[in-house]
C-alpha cells in the first residue's frame, strides 16, 4: 500500500497557519503529527509515497495523484467555540472504502486517546465537500486530530502529538488488514 501525507495549512504558517488556541497552530501540530505517522508507517512497512504542506490545495491533490498513492490522509486539528471537542475523521461522501479508513482511524484515536467520538463523517460535493476528497484520486479521508481551541483537546495536541501518529499510522494499517 502506498500513503500519501497531506499536513493541513501553509508551512511555517506562511500565509495561513489554519486554527490556532492555546499557544499552539495547526500547521505546526499536523506537520510534526504527519511526520511521526510517516515513520510509523515506513517502520510497518507501509511505503509513504508524499508529504506535502501546501496552502495550494491544487497543489496538494497533484502531487497525490502524480504519486500513484492508494491512500491519501489529510491531518488537521478542529476549532470552533471553545466548548467543542473531539475527534472526527472526514471520507468523500459515498465512499466505502473511504468510509472504512475513516473508521479504523476514528477508531484508533478515540481508543488510545480518548477523545470524545465524533463519528466518521461524509462530505458531499455542493453541501459540505471538502476539496481533497473530492479531488483526489486515492482513498482519501481528513482527520480532525481534536479542538485546538478547546482546553482540554490542546492539551492533548500539545503533549500527545506521537501517540496521535501511533493511532493514525494502527488505522492505515488495520485498513490494509480489512482489503
Amino acid at each position: 500500500m502506498r500513503v500519501f501525507l497531506n499536513p493541513g495549512h501553509a508551512p511555517d504558517g506562511n500565509p495561513d497557519p489554519g486554527a490556532c488556541g492555546y499557544g499552539l497552530r495547526e500547521c505546526d501540530v499536523a506537520k510534526n503529527v504527519a511526520d511521526l505517522v510517516a515513520g510509523y508507517l515506513a517502520a510497518a512497512g507501509v511505503e509513504v509515497v508524499g508529504c506535502l504542506q501546501s496552502d495550494s490545495l491544487h497543489e496538494v491533490v497533484s502531487a497525490s495523484n502524480n504519486s500513484d498513492a492508494d491512500v491519501f490522509i489529510s491531518i488537521h486539528c478542529n476549532a470552533c467555540n471553545g466548548a467543542a471537542n473531539g475527534t472526527e475523521v472526514w471520507h468523500f461522501y459515498g465512499s466505502g472504502a473511504g468510509e472504512t479508513l475513516a473508521s479504523c482511524i476514528q477508531n484508533q484515536i478515540v481508543t488510545s486517546l480518548g477523545t470524545t467520538d465524533r463519528g466518521t463523517k461524509g462530505a458531499k460535493p455542493g453541501v459540505n465537500g471538502l476539496y481533497v476528497l473530492s479531488n483526489t484520486d486515492a482513498v482519501a479521508v481528513l482527520v480532525e486530530l481534536a479542538f485546538i481551541d478547546h482546553e482540554g483537546d490542546a492539551e492533548l495536541l500539545g503533549t500527545q502529538q506521537d501517540e496521535f501518529a501511533r493511532a493514525i499510522a494502527r488505522g492505515v494499517t488495520d485498513y490494509e488488514g480489512e482489503c
